[in-house]
């Protein structure tokens, strides 16, 4: 349909991830495997801080608002693109490729504020120890969930609205697995000044903001803890920062790259890799690094077993 010069889009075809044909079932196999690996762990995450009570502390009520924000986060884009490669013409209609940005922004920005929440709870508990019970009230920790939530609700809904009034052009193909802003942005054929100028002002509030808190907290908990001259102390420091700053690192990074440096510098292809690493590969990464090795969560896992095997030995 077409009014004027512009043509009205009811589609948007997605190209997918750069994969040859006769390799498209091992990467669906692999991609499947990590979809349900990400459910399952944060389904796992969830359900043990959920049902211990040893794990009612602040630093897990933070985690399993993460978990459930990973679980989200993958469920937004992996189905589509699951479907997707099992179609030969992977199409997504034009409300909802806007729905899956919207929720697509939601709990990328969700994660970003929440994973600031956890890296300030952890300085508190290290460089305040004595302080910690009264600094991280349950009135403050809860305040700074729905706080995370209300900013994040309020970003996407900003973005996807300055979207919606755009006007796009015959061109309907996104070079990418997903309705990502920046591919939908190239694509529009009306001005998107605002919408880049939004980008930019936001895109410091929800990366480079909470990166640098992040940051700044760890480089006071690394400084606090070597300050006690002991290997015990900087092998506390490196457990305690060194596979969260791995996981922060790659999430904003890749963020960084994608959203805040000049396009040109990457082609589409590895606009599409990189997007895959902080959509898929960390969202099914941060059980095992927050949690899987983590000794309250072990702990808890067993105590679960344990009441299994008993309630299953009772029963017989």
């Amino acid at each position: 349909m077409k009014i004027g010069n512009q043509t009205v889009i009811s589609e948007f075809l997605l190209l997918g991830l750069p994969i040859e044909p006769d390799q498209r079932d091992l990467f669906y196999a692999l991609f499947l495997a990590m979809y349900l690996t990400t459910i399952l762990g944060n389904l796992l995450i969830i359900v043990l801080i959920r049902l211990d009570s040893h794990l009612h502390t602040p630093m897990y009520l933070f985690l399993s608002n993460l978990s459930f924000s990973d679980l989200c986060f993958s469920s937004v884009t992996m189905p589509k693109l699951l479907q997707n490669m099992q179609k030969e013409y992977p199409s997504i209609p034009y409300a909802g490729c806007l729905t899956q940005m919207y929720f697509f922004l939601l709990f990328a920005d969700l994660e970003s504020f929440l994973l600031v929440a956890m890296a300030y709870d952890r300085y508190v508990a290290i460089c305040f120890p004595l302080h910690y019970t009264t600094t991280m009230s349950p009135k403050l920790c809860l305040s700074l969930v729905v706080l995370s939530w209300v900013l994040t609700i309020f970003i996407s809904l900003l973005h996807t609205l300055l979207m919606a009034r755009l006007s796009f052009c015959a061109d309907n193909v996104i070079p990418h697995f997903f309705c990502d802003m920046s591919a939908l942005l190239k694509l529009a054929c009306s001005d998107i000044q605002i919408n880049e100028m939004v980008i930019f002002l936001l895109g410091g509030l929800v990366i480079i903001v909470p990166f640098l808190l992040i940051f700044l907290s760890y480089a006071q908990i690394v400084s606090s803890i070597l300050k006690v001259p002991s290997a015990r102390g900087i092998r506390k420091a490196f457990s305690t920062c060194g596979s969260h700053l791995s996981v922060v690192s790659l999430f904003y990074g890749t963020i960084i790259g994608l959203y805040l440096c000049p396009s040109a510098n990457y082609s589409t292809v590895k606009e599409t890799l990189m997007a895959v690493m902080y959509t898929v590969v960390t969202p099914m990464l941060n059980p095992f690094i927050h949690s899987l090795r983590n000794q309250d969560i072990k702990g808890a896992l067993g105590r679960a077993f344990s009441k299994q095997t008993i309630h299953f030995s009772l029963g017989q």
